[in-house]
């Protein structure tokens, strides 16, 4: 029993942050601008709430100052995002290139930034991780559920299944989630109606942002105690997440899941008996998240819808 806790409150570590930028890069797409550049866009989100975290630990710690890094994440993942917004939508550049770049920018930035402004001038930012929720009360002492679920988590899992429920909302139930999946099926039509296409996609581009830059936050806090301008290749892994699960919210979600258990088992094998008894390689179970992820996309690609006017800069003088 102990073994299940221990795999599913690992699994949940894992799969909130994927979740999340997933869902980040869904509201991107789904407004018609293909976003590859979750994997930057999370390491600048790490970056500026990490090095946040670091500089404030002796004035707060706790819940407090988690909550005040989430909003340093998103807000430096919206405005890093910008670049790619206009990239893409103003100068109507190649999206993929224009993701490519940030993605390439982001580590070094990072790596450039933490040695100007760290005194002993190292690249890695360690930080005292005091966010870990010992148990939530009442609801920890429920039996079974408790121990799951509210005990030994964090505030981040909460939030992250707060931010899935309220994405479904906004994209399904409101007269913003409709214009914006308009903008990304047939801009042209969303445009003769009066909505504006730039401000949808920037719109998106900019939640899609938002979201992969607290990711980022997520996925350093939940699994570490330093961060090294790398987030172990969970923007692609996002990526995956999004296409497998259709860009639809609760299908991501189960997505996420699959994959966040997958990312389980190759970081925490040596924790499984069963596993580590078979004296298999350890090489081999880090392999597993990326080979599952090459298995379900040759699976899953053919049935694939992505929202038809991705990727294709919109010309508002084009009928």
């Amino acid at each position: 029993m102990s073994t299940l806790f221990f795999l599913v409150q690992q699994t949940m570590f894992f799969t909130v942050p994927l979740m999340v930028v997933a869902l980040g890069g869904m509201f991107s797409e789904r407004s018609g601008v293909i976003n590859i550049a979750l994997e930057g866009i999370m390491i600048i989100g790490g970056f500026c709430s990490i090095l946040f975290i670091k500089m404030m630990e002796n004035t707060m710690s706790g819940q407090p100052l988690l909550i005040l890094a989430i909003l340093i994440a998103m807000v430096s993942g919206a405005l890093f995002s910008l670049l790619h917004a206009y990239a893409s939508i103003n100068m109507k550049a190649d999206q993929t290139i224009s993701g490519t770049a940030l993605n390439m920018l982001a580590p070094a930035l990072s790596i450039f930034l933490a040695r100007m402004i760290q005194a002993e001038g190292v690249q890695q930012i360690q930080f005292k991780n005091t966010f870990r929720i010992e148990k939530v009360p009442f609801l920890g002492d429920i039996p079974v559920i408790g121990d799951l679920f509210f005990r030994n988590t964090y505030i981040t899992t909460y939030i992250g299944i707060a931010i899935l429920i309220l994405s479904a909302i906004l994209l399904y139930k409101t007269k913003f989630g409709l214009r914006l999946r308009a903008c990304g099926e047939h801009p042209q039509a969303a445009d003769s109606v009066g909505v504006s296409v730039y401000k949808m996609r920037y719109a998106g581009v900019l939640i899609s942002g938002a979201l992969s830059g607290l990711g980022g936050l997520i996925f350093v806090v939940t699994t570490s105690t330093n961060f090294n301008a790398t987030v172990a290749g969970y923007g692609f892994l996002a990526l995956a997440v999004l296409i497998f699960g259709q860009w639809k919210p609760f299908y991501i979600a189960g997505a996420a899941l699959f994959f966040g258990f997958m990312k389980t088992i190759s970081a925490t094998y040596s924790s499984i008996p069963f596993l580590y008894n078979l004296q298999i390689t350890g090489y081999v179970y880090k392999m597993v998240p990326y080979i599952a992820t090459l298995i379900v996309l040759i699976f899953s690609s053919k049935r694939s819808q992505a929202p038809k006017a991705e990727g294709i800069p919109y010309d508002q003088g084009s009928r």
